[in-house]
């Protein structure tokens, strides 16, 4: 069944005999005739918020988190945590999501009670995980960073923060001791050892990015026993699977492969001695420094990571020892042929054009596996242009102090028995319950590390 063909509609234009036909005038709609596709009482050319009332909760809100979330939160005779149980907290904080909005003064109260419940990590007597501490410039950043809204993927849309990354991360290699190399801020040191993990993969089997796991032979992991668990999980993640992680015992203080600051007992493995078998059987070195690069900033005991230029990545996160807000985790590679982006690069045309009014290497988007991503970057600058290296090896170096001072402490004080030595800012120990001293061997013997282990 044919339809009727309709006639074209004719505009002005050159036709092969050199003549122009007349175009035919436009017909302006009626009014009447015109679809409503906006509500009548829906103003578009006005901001979506009263100006004037945004301005002045921010303020107020802004006076609430430094006196709550900044002085309280930090002061000695203050609780690090007002502790309640998830049912009596879920009726407190009344977590239900409603059809209208409440008044200024009721959401003020929300912010308060978040601030009231929540761990005070920047609290002194905070002695959880492996950060902690008020860091002011870092925490200014992240102020800036929340106002702004960047994401950091092309340099037109971030060219400061972009810039400051590059920065950042050049002076990171050079801590390290490498001559050059290229990097990434992510979400997480266990993101970090991912990136790591899939990043060894593509440099030994580079079809596996177009292919898949087919194109690979079977391939394994050797880590230390007393790695972090995101070591297993990249191994799920990725399809290498769990039971091709090899788990190399560790002597009785920790030491193995290069996981340098284990993130119990804080062991420093031998770096140097296991990069000699990496380069011998040509194999990926990547070194979780997450928790102990810092020690690369004091000249005390940068001793400790002694061979980290040779290993071909590393891991590293500001947040724990340098004190920057959370998050600030840096992925860094020895590498100068452009492997994070060959490896992670999708060419996405709507973002990575290449004739772009700019030079296009400053687009760092590509080598992510993330599109939208904070310039965490920004906290460390802003906190290391502030403090400068010398003092930045100063809070390292009091951190290694306040560890002796610890250490001495656990060794004279009734009912504790120190675990082992220190090597790092970790020390480990018992606590022997007043009702379980009566024995005579409770302090001699204590538990022991390997039944703590099991």
């Amino acid at each position: 069944m044919s339809t009727p063909s309709k006639k074209p509609l004719k505009i002005s234009s050159e036709t092969r005999l050199g003549r122009k036909e007349k175009m035919a005038p436009t017909p302006i709609p009626k009014k009447e005739d015109v679809p409503k596709l906006v509500p009548s009482d829906m103003c578009l050319d006005q901001p979506t918020l009263d100006v004037n009332s945004a301005e002045r909760f921010l303020q107020r809100s802004m006076t609430l988190i430094l006196e709550e979330a900044v002085k309280r939160a930090t002061d000695r005779s203050e609780k690090v945590c007002e502790w309640v149980s998830p049912e009596q907290l879920q009726q407190l904080l009344d977590l239900d999501l409603r059809d209208t909005g409440e008044s200024e003064e009721k959401v003020l109260q929300r912010c308060k009670d978040v601030i009231k419940y929540s761990v005070k990590t920047a609290h002194p007597h905070f002695f959880n995980q492996l950060y902690g501490g008020m860091e002011p410039y870092s925490t200014a950043a992240s102020f800036i960073v929340e106002a702004l809204k960047p994401s950091l993927y092309t340099y037109e849309v971030a060219p400061v923060f972009t810039l400051m990354e590059k920065a950042v991360l050049r002076k990171m290699i050079e801590v390290i001791g490498w001559d050059d190399g290229d990097g990434i801020f992510n979400a997480g040191g266990s993101l970090s050892n991912m990136y790591a993990i899939n990043l060894a993969r593509f440099h030994t089997c580079p079809e596996i990015k177009e292919l898949g796991m087919p194109a690979a032979p079977r391939l394994v992991l050797f880590t230390s026993q007393e790695s972090h668990y995101s070591i297993g999980k990249a191994a799920a993640f990725l399809g290498i699977g769990t039971k091709n992680v090899h788990l190399v015992p560790s002597d009785k203080s920790g030491k193995m492969i290069p996981s340098t600051g284990t993130t119990v007992l804080g062991a420093f493995d031998p770096i140097e001695q296991i990069a000699a078998i990496c380069e011998k059987y040509g194999l990926w070195l990547h070194v979780d420094a997450c928790w102990g690069g810092a020690v690369l900033l004091s000249r005390k005991h940068k001793h400790l990571l002694q061979g980290i230029h040779r290993a071909n990545s590393v891991a590293w996160n500001p947040h724990k020892m340098m004190m920057a807000s959370l998050q600030c985790c840096a992925f860094v590679v020895r590498d100068q042929m452009h492997l994070l982006e060959h490896c992670y690069s999708a060419k996405a045309s709507y973002l990575f054009q290449q004739d772009k009014f700019y030079d296009v290497s400053f687009d760092c988007g590509d080598k992510s596996i993330q599109c939208s991503r904070k310039p965490d970057a920004f906290k460390i600058w802003l906190q290391w242009k502030a403090l400068g290296s010398s003092r930045l090896e100063l809070r390292v170096e009091r951190a290694f102090a306040m560890a002796q001072y610890l250490m001495q402490q656990i060794k004279v004080r009734q009912g504790f028995r120190l675990l082992m030595e220190p090597e790092f800012t970790n020390v480990c120990f018992w606590y022997v319950p007043r009702v379980c001293r009566m024995s005579p061997t409770a302090l001699t013997f204590g538990p022991s590390y390997t039944r703590w282990r099991q």
